[in-house]
């Protein structure tokens, strides 16, 4: 009973929030972009109100904690009572603070990952596609060698030789994951070189940067802005699987995926407080899938 009970409110708040989050778009959006947001589904709305909501929250993350971030404020695993609304961790700090401040350090390292693995990888992608010749054989072996090894065993093995600082973590994944966009930015840019209008503007005697940035990138956009999405739950994933393993961000800095391992005794208790942390990350994949979902649903041009 108490499960049905769960999901009836867990229904409600989705459809709630989808559609404020669906009527406020409509009515503060530019008049161009209206269109856009009267057709989109209610799984995208609400998916853009989640990531609007994580974002806040990162950025006001001091504002919005009771307490600083590593800051011992109590006892040892203290039950959910004010003022520790959820509680205290196994050293006695605010479970609800390092829930906040959470967001603005597990989101904000994914999201300087993906964008590094994604500039390196989708430049080098398209610029091997536009070359051909040595270049891009010698790149595309070399990134199929890579992708060849496990990412998450990589990726242990970098963090063990070179250490788990934050730049060390972000650089470490960034490499691997950039790999995976190489092969999506040369597969698509492929299909656009053998363009006339690419070889139109060669005529022109445009440049190479010229024709990415003016005539290819412009066109491979749809499809690089949705892997970018994807690209960002995955890292965001490794990151807390990595922080759960103990060689993701360090302490006493607050992150979900340490914060899930440090409090997993409660488990056994009946406590569903580590849980929190895993319930914020799921929730935000799920968010930024709905995002990209619609995404390329508009970029195909079907029509429901």
């Amino acid at each position: 009973m108490q499960v049905l009970v769960v999901l009836a409110v867990a229904l409600v708040a989705f459809f709630g929030v989808a559609l404020v989050s669906r009527a406020a778009l409509r009515t503060f959006a530019p008049a161009h972009q209206k269109p856009t947001f009267r057709d989109m589904p209610l799984t995208a709305s609400f998916g853009i109100a989640v990531i609007l909501i994580y974002v806040l929250v990162a950025v006001f993350a001091p504002l919005l904690a009771p307490f600083k971030e590593s800051e011992v404020v109590g006892a040892q695993y203290l039950p959910w009572a004010a003022p520790y609304y959820l509680g205290t961790d196994k050293l006695g700090r605010d479970m609800l603070t390092r829930l906040i401040y959470g967001a603005r350090n597990t989101v904000g390292i994914a999201f300087a990952t993906t964008a590094l693995a994604f500039t390196v990888g989708s430049i080098l992608g398209i610029w091997a596609a536009l070359v051909g010749g040595w270049l891009d054989q010698w790149l595309s072996r070399f990134v199929d060698a890579l992708m060849a090894i496990p990412a998450l065993i990589f990726s242990l093995l970098l963090l063990t030789i070179f250490g788990t600082s934050v730049l060390s973590l972000i650089l470490v994944i960034a490499s691997v994951d950039a790999t995976r966009v190489y092969r999506l930015a040369r597969s698509v840019a492929q299909g656009i070189v053998v363009m006339d209008y690419i070889e139109a503007a060669r005529l022109r005697g445009e440049g190479k940067w010229r024709l990415i940035r003016r005539e290819i990138l412009p066109n491979a956009m749809a499809p690089l802005v949705a892997e970018f999405g994807l690209r960002f739950c995955f890292v965001f994933l490794s990151i807390s699987a990595l922080s759960f393993l103990g060689l993701g961000i360090k302490p006493p800095t607050a992150d979900w995926g340490s914060m899930v391992r440090e409090n997993a005794t409660l488990i056994t208790f009946g406590d569903i407080t580590p849980l929190l942390p895993a319930g914020a990350i799921a929730l935000l994949t799920v968010a930024v899938n709905f995002v990209v979902d619609w995404q390329l649903h508009r970029a195909s041009g079907l029509k429901e």
